[in-house]
């Protein structure tokens, strides 16, 4: 079982909800926290946001590989360094966040990109980490998150099984077994046939741990569908409203889809339930709705059932309608009204 401040995280529970706030915040304070609110309101179990400053993740270099140019990058057009200058949340701005998280009943944590942003993180005791899909493959900065000992939440984007491999054990290598791994698809937005939903069995199985999904789709439908496989965390990027633009807005959540997500989520995992044939509880009453036997017409001791005095018919309190061609050219035993069920003891 893994703990995450007072939220459980497994089959036992609800799905755990982390709304990303990433930078959707325009590099407004009031607007971040604004954002927190709406996540509250949506009933979210978590806020995550991401901690770096623009000289902590590249250089200040604006062109050849420090400048987006691919065509088909929703972030073309600018270097490395001005898209994190508008997409990172200032460090400063952190314990506010937080705090406001605490006040409304919210987990708040982080993903840190470096280890300054731990050591940074850790002065705020945060209840858990997130690793994300590009640095899934720093074993150092693994390593220092998972010496923290708290839980780790580890985004599986383009990482190989041999890679998710080396970062699994580097937690475990640490004494750190507080670990999930997330289903992602680092595209932006992500497609559903790009999704791979059927990974998420298999990598329970492959590495025993917690499995969740990291879901940049549009729409709640993926989410829905991972949690009928087993995702036991749903992480997804959140707005006020993609209208009004952001880094990663044109992706993101609206608050009232936010709340659908809860409580869809919660819904499919409600339904998983467990292996069961027969009626439950609640469909006994439902059995009397089946067909079964009965007598179509008035009948005396001694006729002889025909296809027009015996009928197939609701409600279910009759003799089950398998026996239909066994009772054919019997001979009734005693009389019977039209609408009697039949039964063995008018037979025998």
């Amino acid at each position: 079982m893994i703990r995450i401040g007072n939220k459980e995280i497994g089959s036992h529970a609800k799905p755990f909800i982390i709304a990303e706030m990433s930078g959707n915040h325009n590099q407004s304070l009031e607007r971040a926290l604004h954002l927190v609110e709406l996540a509250a309101e949506a009933g979210v179990d978590a806020v995550k946001l991401q901690t770096y400053t623009p000289d902590t993740i590249t250089l200040d270099v604006h062109t050849g590989e420090f400048f987006i140019s691919n065509e088909k990058d929703l972030w073309k057009g600018q270097s490395l360094y001005r898209l994190y200058e508008k997409a990172y949340t200032p460090w400063e701005w952190h314990k506010q966040i937080f705090d406001r998280c605490s006040e409304l009943g919210l987990l708040a944590f982080s993903s840190p990109f470096d280890e300054t942003a731990v050591d940074f993180l850790e002065t705020l005791d945060v209840p858990a980490y997130k690793i994300a899909s590009f640095e899934n493959v720093d074993i150092p900065l693994i390593r220092k998150v998972a010496r923290t000992g708290k839980p780790i939440i580890i985004s599986t984007g383009m990482a190989s099984a041999a890679e998710l491999d080396e970062a699994v054990r580097a937690v475990r290598l640490e004494g750190n077994d507080q670990l999930v791994l997330l289903k992602c698809t680092s595209t932006y937005p992500a497609t559903p046939d790009n999704s791979n939903l059927a990974t998420i069995p298999h990598m329970k199985e492959l590495f025993g741990t917690e499995i969740g999904l990291s879901d940049h789709t549009m729409g709640i439908g993926v989410s829905v569908a991972a949690v009928t496989l087993g995702a036991t965390v749903i992480e997804k990027h959140f707005t006020t409203s993609r209208a009004e633009g952001g880094v990663d807005a044109s992706f993101s959540m609206e608050p009232h889809e936010l709340r659908m997500l809860v409580e869809e989520t919660e819904r499919a995992w409600q339904s998983i339930g467990h292996i069961q044939y027969g009626p439950t509880e609640a469909e006994k009453p439902s059995v009397a709705n089946r067909r079964s036997l009965y007598i179509g017409e008035d009948m005396k001791a001694g006729d002889v059932f025909t296809e027009k005095n015996l009928r197939n018919v609701r409600p279910g309190l009759g003799l089950e309608t398998k026996y239909y061609d066994l009772v054919l050219g019997k001979k009734i035993k005693a009389d019977a009204a039209k609408g009697t069920a039949l039964s063995w003891e008018l037979l025998l």
